[in-house]
């Protein structure tokens, strides 16, 4: 046993390169201090900002919001889980009519937020939509009295939109397990004389569990992320309580209450999501050439048919539906491509997205190289509490953000007043600044994940060989690491800038007068419902998402 203590504790020392300096260490944690400062801000702002408010919103807004947001999340979950196990079981397992095309395409519905998502289902979905018409003609219905139909305005329909575009998460999680371990597990239990479905429910499943789990978690957050579709739809979640409260009751400190509330249910997630992590990282195993080459199983007759159905039909739910609907507004007004207002929307997205994407490369790189040149308690607590702000919803970010900025700006302009006369006016809340802030702190993960694996692939023994020749930990980053880490650097910039073009909940909260995004230009006509008129700055941002989609595709259709 003591053997095997001191071993580990080697093999632990020697995933660092030896080559930690404390001035990284303090950048790590200047880093991860970014993230918690509107953590803190919040906390702060709910504590002091008194309870004037509290008894209204204890008996009219908590109960009925947190209710329609367990239900949401619940709902969706459940939808999505099903959708996406059932999904990624076929295309791993079975052989069937157009099986390739289906298997790259079910990750098509992630380039779609679930905000155009729900103005596309509302368009088609309505009254005066196609499928009601059609309903009307077929059947000699003269108005809405004569016939029921499902409304879309409801929570049914929101966990229809939602789960129409987030089951991906947990399809893409799933299907990397059944690859890895899924089929080679299912051949030795069909050799022991198990069926299909037993195979799938006792075996296949229980060793997908960790992955559904962080798919679940991920699908959650962004349920618990989203404003634009449930306010489309109708739907009073936290999230919408929390914009209602703040913009249209005038209550900062009544909304910051409510954000306290949401971030228990934020940091709930993420304990499970880690939980889940640890789980998989015991059931996970490299995966060799002997699965690669296992035969999938080849249906025939109406189980091909309906397994093609199966995978299709999520296909045209999540992408297909918004996309044509939007698209077919577009092309109606191709000229709006060159209006002002689209263009300065389009400029002020490239702005925002492109000085977040610099921001979070720069800051999750510093993360990721700290925590390869050595192991440290800070540098690790640094990246923990780094990878906490992209759970946090954008309407929680965005009180966290806007108090402690105003705050210094109010400073400023006192000082600036005081000494020189001059009134700096909002330098930081009163601009685009504010946005680049709140999306830094959300999307910071994601570029640090993705350059942490870029630093994965590279054997530490590279900064060794180099600083053995004379090299200084400097010149070792720029000379070795830097050209090495190029295409990881800029996938984890591609990847913040599609996702901050996307990014309504905390834009539209921070956005300074007449400042427009894609984003916020899209939500402004649709809740004038000129969902038509919203198209073409609608589709321009589909277009965006479907890039890294079909990244991500490509890679799949490669590991496969």
């Amino acid at each position: 046993m003591h053997f095997t203590a001191k071993s580990h504790k080697r093999r632990h020392a020697s995933s660092g390169t030896g080559l930690h300096h404390p001035l990284l260490t303090g950048w790590a944690g200047l880093a991860s201090a970014v993230v918690l400062m509107p953590i803190l801000a919040i906390a702060w702002l709910a504590v002091s900002g008194g309870t004037a408010d509290w008894p209204h919103l204890i008996e009219n807004v908590i109960p009925r919001a947190t209710g329609r947001t367990l239900l949401l999340v619940l709902f969706t979950g459940t939808a999505t889980a099903m959708i996406g196990i059932v999904t990624a079981w076929l295309v791993a397992t079975y052989e069937f009519p157009l099986r390739r095309f289906l298997s790259a395409a079910l990750v098509l519905p992630l380039a779609i937020p679930a905000y155009l998502s729900a103005y596309a289902f509302g368009e088609l979905l309505t009254f005066t939509g196609p499928v009601q018409g059609l309903v009307r003609a077929l059947f000699g219905f003269q108005t809405s009295r004569d016939y029921w139909f499902p409304d879309v305005r409801s929570l049914g329909g929101a966990v229809l939109v939602l789960s129409s575009v987030l089951y991906p998460y947990i399809y893409l999680a799933c299907r990397s397990m059944f690859l890895m371990q899924g089929r080679a597990a299912a051949d030795v239990a069909r050799t022991l004389g198990a069926g299909p479905l037993k195979v799938f429910f006792r075996v296949q499943l229980p060793m997908a569990r960790p992955a559904i789990m962080i798919g679940l978690t991920l699908v959650a957050m962004e349920t618990l992320n989203d404003i634009g579709a449930v306010e489309f739809l109708g739907v009073q979640t936290l999230t919408f309580s929390i914009f209602d409260t703040w913009l249209n009751r005038g209550s900062l400190a009544g909304a910051a209450q409510i954000a306290c509330i949401m971030l228990v249910f934020v940091i709930g997630l993420m304990m499970v999501e880690r939980a889940a992590r640890r789980r998989q990282r015991f059931a996970s195993q490299k995966t060799t050439a002997a699965v690669h080459d296992a035969a999938r199983l080849k249906l025939s007759g109406w189980k091909k048919w309906a397994a093609t159905a199966a995978c299709l039909l999520p296909i045209l739910s999540g992408f297909a539906v918004p996309f044509l609907v939007l698209g077919d507004y577009a092309l109606k007004r191709l000229d709006q491509f060159l209006a002002p207002r689209l263009l300065s929307a389009l400029l002020h997205s490239i702005l925002v997205s492109g000085l977040t994407a610099f921001a979070t490369v720069l800051l999750g790189f510093v993360l990721a190289y700290a925590a390869r040149t050595g192991r440290s308690r800070i540098a690790d607590i640094a990246g923990r509490l780094a990878s906490f702000g992209y759970g946090v919803p954008g309407t929680v970010l965005a009180i966290g953000v806007l108090f402690p900025l105003a705050a210094l700006d109010n400073t400023i302009d006192a000082e600036m007043r005081g000494l020189f006369g001059i009134s700096t006016g909002l330098l930081m809340s009163g601009t685009g600044f504010a946005i680049i802030y709140a999306c830094t702190v959300r999307f910071l993960t994601m570029a640090e994940g993705t350059l942490e694996a870029g630093f994965q692939k590279l054997s530490p023994h590279l900064d060794m060989a180099a600083r053995a020749l004379g090299r200084t930990s400097g010149q070792t980053l720029r000379a070795v690491l830097l050209p090495m880490m190029r295409p990881a650097v800029l996938t984890a910039a591609l990847l913040v800038f599609i996702e901050t073009m996307k990014e309504l909940s905390a834009t539209i909260m921070l956005r300074p007068f007449n400042f427009n995004t894609l984003a916020t230009l899209v939500y402004e006509d649709a809740s004038r419902a000129k969902v038509e008129d919203a198209s073409v700055a609608a589709m321009i941002i589909v277009l965006a998402g479907m890039v890294p989609v079909i990244l991500v595709s490509r890679s799949l259709e490669r590991r496969s």
